[in-house]
C-alpha cells in the first residue's frame, strides 16, 4: 500500500480543484484544510482500509445542519 500520495480534490464550496498531499501511514485522519481559492474550510477524512489495501479520502463542506 502506498502511504504517501497526491490526490486532486474539488472544493465543496467553490468547485476549485486543488492537490492534497495525503499521508496514509498515520492511519485514520479527520482534519480541516482551507481552500486555496475561496479560503473556506474543507473537511478531509482519510480512512485506511487494511482488508482492501486501500486508502479512502472524502471531502465535504461540514456545514450540514441537523434539526
Amino acid at each position: 500500500m502506498r502511504d504517501f500520495f497526491q490526490r486532486n480534490v474539488s472544493c465543496p464550496h467553490c468547485g476549485h480543484h486543488t492537490e492534497l498531499a495525503i499521508d496514509g501511514s498515520q492511519g485514520d485522519q479527520d482534519y480541516y484544510e482551507d481552500c486555496t481559492a475561496c479560503c473556506n474550510s474543507m473537511h478531509i477524512k482519510v480512512v485506511r482500509n487494511e482488508l482492501k489495501d486501500k486508502i479512502e479520502v472524502s471531502v465535504d463542506a461540514d456545514d450540514e445542519q441537523i434539526f
